[in-house]
């Protein structure tokens, strides 16, 4: 087992309180986030951000995993994810994955079949409640 973890401390109301975040590695320290960092354009981070940020690091790695079992090794991956926050539901329902690749040597029904299997595989796409997509470019 592997246990990682991440710090948030919340003060005042929903809308007009604070918070900052820290990660164990302390990569991220008394990082502050708020009501106008998840819903405007305000200075700090905020959940949905941090959810796409592991998703797509997640899947990067993973997919260079399945592609070195395969025989590939990637020049490069680019991967980019979108979390849909649904206010109105309050929840996240959807979690889109781009990602453009440079892979010598991988055919494109190879290359789509090893991505598609990265992004069920994944651990954050397997903890996700959420519909996930994937538009994968071999470039």
């Amino acid at each position: 087992m592997i246990n990682r973890k991440a710090t948030a401390v919340w003060k005042g109301t929903g809308k007009e309180g604070t918070g900052v975040i820290s990660t164990q590695s302390t990569v991220l320290e008394n990082t502050q986030y708020s009501f106008n960092t998840r819903f405007a354009d305000g200075k700090g981070t905020n959940p949905e951000e941090l959810v796409a940020a592991a998703h797509a690091g997640c899947f990067a790695m993973k997919l260079s995993f399945e592609l070195n079992a395969a025989g590939f090794t990637a020049e490069e991956l680019n991967a980019t994810a979108t979390i849909t926050l649904d206010p109105a539901k309050g929840q996240v329902t959807k979690s889109h994955i781009d990602l453009k690749a440079q892979i010598p040597d991988i055919t494109p029904e190879q290359f789509a079949a090893i991505a598609d299997k990265s992004k069920k595989e994944c651990p954050i796409s397997q903890l996700l409640n959420a519909e996930i997509s994937l538009n994968a470019e071999l470039v």
